[in-house]
């Protein structure tokens, strides 16, 4: 696939993603908005054209893994997951319902395609250092993502993980700091300030870049450095707003878990819809 078309192809993916986000939302009335959409991009690249996956066999063992520890971002993943034939698209329209295999944080046991249960902050980069550690032990080449919140990164658990992962060198580990500015408390520097995600990743010793956490091809620039440097883990530092991709979610002052009127997503969609037509037609 030239260059042009692969971008292109994420950039539909990320448009895809953030409208089946909104349906799924908007279906039950409510939900974790903000922080989905806001990872919409670097789904759209992981699961557009990055990852090595099968998704007729989620359990294959040399597949790429992907931690979201944002677990409450998981209708994001569900979407993407959905969208590459992980399970029926029909599946969104039951998220967090009883029964339901789409609960509101990610569950490995009920959904197919997801590697590992999140939802309690903090946790989820010390799992895909397991992951990633495991994997080079059983002498794969398979990379593990992690994708973090900025605001649980204020747990020193994140901190410890990052001394491991750097202390073991686990090239195959590429961590993402979804930087929105925002989190569940209000804005993460009147909550408990933590910036300069570069500096403090490549203190611990990581391969650290920083890139416009919308823009597709500059995150896909970024894994491809990642994926070349070969003695260190890599962090990703994703400028991000949260709710991109729908004015009405962004607009609010507070957006972490809102109800979802579906009158007032019809224009965003509009919006989504046509992007996605206008990058299938180049």
């Amino acid at each position: 696939m030239a260059n042009n078309e692969r971008i292109d192809a994420m950039k539909i993916m990320s448009a895809k993603i953030r409208i089946e986000t909104i349906h799924q939302m908007t279906e039950i009335g409510f939900g974790h908005i903000g922080g989905s959409m806001s990872i919409a991009d670097v789904l759209g690249v992981l699961y557009g054209g990055v990852m090595r996956l099968e998704p007729e066999n989620p359990g294959w063992k040399d597949r790429d893994y992907l931690v979201c520890s944002k677990g409450h971002a998981g209708p994001a993943v569900y979407a993407a997951l959905a969208l590459r034939g992980y399970f029926p698209m029909d599946w969104l329209k039951t998220l967090n319902l009883p029964r339901t295999n789409l609960p509101s944080h990610c569950d490995r046991l009920r959904t197919p395609g997801i590697d590992m249960t999140t939802g309690s902050l903090g946790q989820g980069l010390s799992a895909a250092a397991g992951i990633a550690l495991g994997n080079r032990i059983d002498n794969r080449d398979n990379y593990t993502y992690a994708i973090m919140g900025d605001g649980e990164c204020e747990e020193g658990q994140i901190w410890e993980a990052a001394m491991t992962a750097g202390h073991y060198r686990l090239s195959h580990l590429i961590a993402f700091v979804d930087y929105n500015g925002m989190q569940i408390d209000g804005p993460v520097e009147m909550v408990n300030n933590i910036t300069n995600f570069a500096e403090r990743f490549s203190a611990f010793r990581w391969h650290a870049q920083e890139v416009d956490g919308h823009n597709v091809a500059a995150i896909d620039e970024a894994i491809t450095k990642a994926k070349a440097v070969e003695d260190k883990p890599s962090v990703i530092v994703l400028k991000t707003v949260k709710g991109q991709g729908c004015a009405y979610v962004v607009s609010m002052s507070y957006n972490h878990h809102i109800p979802m009127p579906k009158d007032k997503l019809e224009e965003s969609l509009r919006i989504l819809e046509a992007e996605v037509k206008s990058y299938a037609g180049r």
